[in-house]
Order: C-alpha cells, then structure tokens, then sequence
C-alpha cells in the first residue's frame, strides 16, 4: 500500500536582500558576491509521510532552522509551496492563502517545539496556562474542560501534578522543552514540528527527551519533522533523513542507508564525526 504524503514542500526559497539577475552566478555558498543576498533557502522540496518522523540534518547556517520558520509560518517565505493534505485535500498552497487561515493551520494542524523554550513558552504563565492559551487560540472557550486537557498532556509528558499550576521559569531545560511538547499537541496536530528541541540540555536529559518523543510518535502515530545538527539525534528517531548544507538539500533517503552508505561529501563528513 502507497505510503500517504501529508505534507509536501516545494520549491521553497528564502532570501534575506534584494536579488539580482547575477545571483545564480556569482552566490558562494548561499551569498551573492554581487549584490549582497543572502539565499538562506535556496529551492528545498521534499514530502513527509503520514506517521513517520523526517530529520533534517545540517550544520549550523544551513538554513535548516528557516526551513522549519517558513513551514510553519513564523517568516514569510521568498518563493515556492507548501501544501497539507489536511488542508483542502493538499491543493492549496498555504504560504498563499490570508493571514486568517494562516492561524487557523498554526493553530490546528501543527504544533512546534522550539530551540529555545522561551520563544514557545510564557515563562510566567502556569504550564497549565501556557496549554490552555494555545486551545483558546483554537477557539476552545470551556475553561474546566481545557483545565482537564492541560492536566491530561503535562502527566502524559511526566510533568508532576504538583507542578502543573508552576510557571517554567522554575523549570529545568528538559521540563520546559516537555511543556513545549505539551503545549503542541494540545489540539491534536497531525504534524509536530522540532526545532533543536535537545540542544544545551545535558545528555541524560537529551535521552528522557528523546524517548519522549519516541513514546508519543509510537502512541499517537504523530508524524514529525525533527530539525538537528546532531546526526546521532538524527539516527535515534528518524524514518528518513535530508541533508542540508548552505541553504540546498545534498542527499535524502532512509536514515539507515544514509548512515551506512553517504554519498555526499558533506554527508560523510557527518557520518564519519558520530563514528
């Protein structure tokens, strides 16, 4: 049976200046000698299957984090589609539809786990507050109901109940970034989007965040775009893997065989630095 594509990207650019007609002749990496652009994104397409969880892998400047900013809506994009089977069957391109609908797929039909947990969370809103603001965003107004919901996901995440009214300021890094995940599938999303989601934290709280995300990919059959400059994270959850380097993707395929077998320069510098 055809594997279901609930998310396809195409053609997806991103410049920060004005463009010239000698950007495409004179850009070393990703920036214009010419006339100054910078091409953060420079065309990337790709698709993701229902249920399977999709990394992208690059190192720091790749563009992997405007990639996942532009999929979600965060910055506008320069160029290209996005297109959800969630949202009109997939056939229309979310970046060219109004800023109403815009909230709307924001608020229902992705949640986002950021790097820092400061630009996903109030740091001085209860975790339960925090959770009940995005199901207001989503129209949910009963305010026992979102209160019981709120409560449902912090104990699914293992936030203690005691903890639950506690703003995360308080938290430690690997708390916050679980009221994060909590937050993000409040509304039942049928993609979870990543973004560094283990970077900083120290590597025992990595792994109970990491087998997080396992356990709810596993649960909930969420699918997932993982953002990452850390190939091994990459490894632990990923179905398929794209390879980004100055704003362009360089390889893609199953997470093994890109382990086992890259092709890309680039790419083997990666693999070779976790062996």
């Amino acid at each position: 049976m055809d594997e279901k594509t609930i998310l396809s990207v195409r053609d997806l650019a991103k410049r920060y200046g004005p463009g010239c007609p000698l950007c495409a002749e004179k850009t070393e990496k990703n920036y214009c000698t010419e006339c100054g652009t910078v091409h953060a994104l420079g065309g990337v397409s790709f698709d993701v299957c229902e249920g399977e969880i999709l990394g992208i892998v690059g190192e720091s400047g790749s563009g992997k984090s405007t990639l996942m900013q532009c999929v979600y809506l965060d910055q506008e994009a320069s160029a290209g589609g996005i297109f959800l089977d969630a949202y009109r069957g997939g056939t229309e391109n979310i970046l060219s539809v109004s800023g109403q609908e815009k909230r709307f797929i924001r608020n229902h039909l992705f949640g986002k786990v950021y790097q820092n947990p400061t630009h996903g969370l109030k740091m001085d809103f209860s975790a339960v507050s925090n959770i009940a603001e995005k199901l207001i965003a989503a129209g949910h107004r009963n305010v026992s109901s979102m209160e019981r919901r709120a409560r449902e996901l912090l104990a699914h995440v293992n936030i203690p109940e005691f903890r639950a009214r506690e703003a995360p300021r308080n938290f430690s890094g690997g708390m916050q970034q679980r009221v994060q995940i909590a937050r993000a599938l409040s509304n039942n999303p049928p993609i979870l989007l990543l973004d560094e989601i283990t970077t900083g934290l120290d590597l025992s709280v990595q792994a109970k965040v990491l087998d997080l995300v396992r356990r709810i990919q596993r649960e909930l059959k969420v699918t997932m775009v993982l953002v990452s400059h850390d190939l091994t994270v990459v490894r632990m959850l990923a179905d398929r893997t794209v390879v980004m380097l100055n704003g362009k993707i360089v390889e893609s395929g199953l997470t093994d065989q890109i382990l086992e077998d890259p092709q890309h320069p680039y790419t083997q510098e990666l693999v070779h630095s976790i062996l």
